[in-house]
């Protein structure tokens, strides 16, 4: 039997949306505006019921976080390197990334894994990386090929057991996002079944538990994650981490309606 969290019901709906490479500046920036009018008007969005973060591409960080200052959302990026300073040619240190706002970061998608060779040894040091400058990791994990959601779950304890294995524990009490994406869901029609999203999800929360230093941890659920997701899952899960679906602001609206009515 799946355990929900005795304060689920209380706990804030938390959404990313990350754009990926899809979009040029300029769309970035009018999504970004659309957005921004979208949750300066909804009473999820300034309650705090519903917590939204955005991660656009590099480039466009700054014309992003202009179109989002003063809003309740959030922003961040997809990448960092694991050196703040040094010969590092394209490299962009988590450090600048504090320094012109971002709050979050992702670390160890799938994409990033798979399409530029970026290991576990990778992963741990780009998660030290971010706690070390002070921002939310949104740490990706999942299982490469579809499974029992047992195997699912240790499989995804492993990667999280891996990328925790060498931070540096300190009593700043940091934040952690934990986004559980299955890499065959991600560009698939369907998301992962309700069932096994909430096996590997109370898996992770377990985990995650036992880690005193944590200020607060979150689990998410992504991977072809859209309209319809969150209530499948219910309380299952924390929140959703979006990519093509949130892409027309309309329907990351419907999404923060359906956000809100879980709480």
């Amino acid at each position: 039997m799946i355990r929900v969290p005795d304060n689920a019901a209380t706990r804030p709906v938390v959404l990313g949306v990350s754009l990926k490479l899809y979009m040029n500046i300029a769309q970035s920036a009018q999504w970004a505006r659309d957005v921004a009018t979208i949750a300066n008007g909804h009473p999820a969005i300034k309650s705090g019921t519903v917590k939204l973060f955005v991660l656009p591409s590099l480039p466009a960080v700054p014309a992003v976080s202009d179109a989002l200052e003063g809003t309740h959302i959030r922003w961040g990026a997809q990448d960092l390197h694991w050196e703040d300073r040094g010969a590092f040619t394209g490299a962009t240190s988590g450090a600048d990334l504090r320094e012109i706002g971002c709050s979050f970061v992702e670390v160890g998608h799938a994409e990033r894994r798979n399409v530029f060779g970026e290991g576990d040894d990778v992963v741990k040091l780009k998660l030290e990386a971010a706690f070390r400058n002070g921002l939310t990791p949104v740490l990706c994990v999942g299982e490469r090929e579809k499974m029992s959601a047992a195997d699912a779950a240790s499989a995804c304890i492993a990667q999280l057991d891996s990328a925790l294995a060498t931070v540096v524990r300190t009593d700043s009490s940091p934040e952690i996002v934990v986004a559980y994406e299955p890499e065959w869901a991600i560009g698939a029609e369907m998301p992962a079944s309700p069932d096994s999203v909430g096996v590997v999800a109370q898996a992770l929360r377990d985990r995650l538990s036992g880690e005193s230093w944590l200020g607060s941890s979150t689990v998410i659920y992504g991977g072809s994650a859209q309209r319809g997701t969150l209530t499948s899952l219910g309380n299952n899960i924390d929140g959703l981490f979006l990519g093509r679906f949130a892409h027309q602001p309309g329907e990351l609206e419907h999404i923060l309606d359906e956000a809100a009515g879980l709480r």
